[in-house]
């Protein structure tokens, strides 16, 4: 069962209505505002039905999707509900201090818009008339589906859409090594020969691997495949209770350092470039930290994608990673002995909650349309369980204590210091990223030991990476990487296009001679199954 308040909304929202109550100055303005606002919402409405054609104040954010139906402007009754909600929601927001308000009154603020409830949704009410009501007992259909399988969030993707090793994780390869903790898949070459270097991708563990490996002509896999590069992934285990005691430093050991030594066994190489995303990335960083104190070089270069080291300003994640909220998930995680990914993708939909929640409120409880067939949802919707142990010591090394970042560190008994890691790193970050915030993964570049090309691109989180190269992609490079971002950001050039097409261009040149490609598996390391591999399906 998913946790409906993992950051403590509730108590911020608790806390911030008895300061007002206890404020009276604080109380009588916002009680002025309003009521301004709601006058000047009815003044607006009864001047629109007499042929007004002026714009009211406020308007909506011109981003702002729920208002595109013409009705919210061109009828009295709907313009009115809009803004009122928008004169409410201005006053709420002002009430809020301090970030934790801010962001409990901005939950609250989108869940009572206007537009998550037929009798004020314009555009349900008039496909009702216009279905004779069969849109509105669809729509009580997926309500009661919702309710019964997903925990009461509306569905985000139509389930049977798609299928894990045909439409998603479909790149052929084989898994060459598994143990209780990952699956290693080697892919077939693409090309003819190959780079003498091999590429290995460090995944996040709170996500299943193949969103790089998302989908044919969206797969960052393909992209390097066809580029060249001897490719081979992790594919982390779905935790369970017995994985209770499984912590990050297995995570860095039994994991991407095993990989690691499996490639080298494989290939014969001597070096390997690693590509990490998200907290695959950063698990990337501990371990070219860890192996520099044993003087190991196999490291040739590291790839950071969306990748948090300084943790220190993270973001509206900020919300759900306060002692409180971290002392809250850890006696949450105490009962089964692991986060639930259901739990981990009500955190991350909160995040952007009008996009990944009240849109599908919207369209499939309101006017009783399917969920849409989308691959990035589907990987979304495939969530992923993280052991209890790794996730306290993630959440409070990194968020709490910011460790990693202050080189105070340490795992399996050694120190991880990221400026121990001297090797060409490419950091890529993205404009829209709301987890991993592209200001903060600049400060990746003042904390390596080594050379750091530093890519900005368009788009979030997600969509940044799964970015294959077409015209409504772009990012900005600037080879002066310095310590202001803000510098970097104003002396950038801004290329049309993906930035997959920029790394190609490095990583090449971190790859060495081409050669004829390497036989999957060998003698120490025979073929388990064909990839996507079994822990995909767990």
């Amino acid at each position: 069962m998913t946790d409906a308040d993992p950051a403590g909304l509730g108590p911020a929202l608790a806390g911030l209505a008895a300061e007002v109550a206890t404020d009276p100055e604080t109380a009588v303005a916002a009680a002025w505002s309003l009521s301004a606002g709601l006058s000047a919402a009815a003044a607006a409405a009864a001047a629109r039905a007499m042929g007004w054609d002026g714009e009211p104040e406020p308007a909506p954010a011109k981003d702002d999707r729920r208002f595109s139906d013409p009705a919210w402007d061109r009828h009295p009754w709907f313009l009115w509900q809009r803004q009122s909600y928008l004169a409410w929601a201005e006053t709420m927001k002002a009430l809020a201090a301090d970030e934790k308000a801010r962001f409990a009154v901005g939950q609250l603020v989108d869940a009572l818009a206007p537009t998550n409830f037929l009798p004020t949704n314009p555009a349900a009410l008039r496909k009702a008339v216009e279905t004779g009501g069969a849109s509105v007992v669809a729509g009580l259909g997926h309500l009661l589906d919702d309710l019964a399988e997903h925990g009461g969030r509306p569905a985000q993707v139509a389930g049977e859409a798609f299928e894990v090793g045909r439409d998603l994780a479909a790149t052929p390869g084989k898994v060459v090594f598994r143990n209780d903790l990952m699956e290693l898949i080697q892919y077939e070459p693409r090309t003819k020969t190959v780079h003498e270097i091999p590429l290995l991708l460090s995944p996040p563990w709170i996500n299943r691997y193949y969103i790089m490996d998302l989908a044919p002509g969206k797969s960052f896999v393909e992209w390097a495949l066809d580029h060249g590069h001897a490719t081979f992934a992790i594919s982390y285990r779905n935790a369970d209770a017995s994985m209770r005691d499984v912590d990050l430093e297995d995570y860095m050991l039994l994991g991407l350092r095993t990989a690691l030594d499996t490639v080298c066994e494989i290939t014969g190489a001597s070096r390997v470039n690693v590509a990490g995303l998200c907290v695959g990335g950063t698990l990337a960083v501990m371990l070219g930290g860890f192996l520099a104190e044993l003087g190991d070089d196999r490291i040739n270069s590291m790839t950071l994608l969306n990748t948090l080291v300084d943790f220190s300003q993270p973001g509206a994640l900020a919300n759900f990673t306060d002692p409180e909220s971290v002392a809250r998930v850890e006696d949450r995680m105490a009962e089964a002995g692991y986060l639930d990914g259901r739990d981990l993708a009500t955190t991350f939909d909160s995040l952007r909650a009008n996009d990944l929640i009240w849109n599908y409120v919207s369209a499939n409880w309101l006017m009783g349309e399917p969920p849409p067939a989308f691959d990035i949802l589907a990987w979304n919707a495939d969530s992923t369980n993280v052991p209890e142990a790794t996730h306290s010591t993630y959440l409070r090394a990194c968020y709490l204590e910011n460790r990693l970042a202050r080189g105070t560190l340490t795992l399996a008994g050694r120190p991880v210091r990221p400026r121990a890691v001297t090797c060409d790193s490419y950091v890529l970050a993205a404009e829209g990223d709301h987890i991993t915030p592209w200001l903060s993964s600049y400060a990746t570049t003042g904390l390596l030991g080594g050379p750091v090309r530093f890519v900005l691109t368009s788009s979030g989180h997600i969509a940044g990476i799964v970015n294959p190269p077409g015209p409504k992609r772009k990012y900005w490079t600037n080879d002066d990487v310095g310590p202001d971002p803000h510098a970097w950001r104003a002396g950038a050039r801004e290329h049309p296009g993906s930035w997959w097409e920029d790394w190609a261009t490095w990583i090449k040149a971190h790859a060495g001679k081409r050669r004829p490609p390497f036989r999957i598996g060998g003698t120490n390391h025979p073929v388990l199954a064909d990839a996507p591999g079994t822990y995909v399906r767990t």
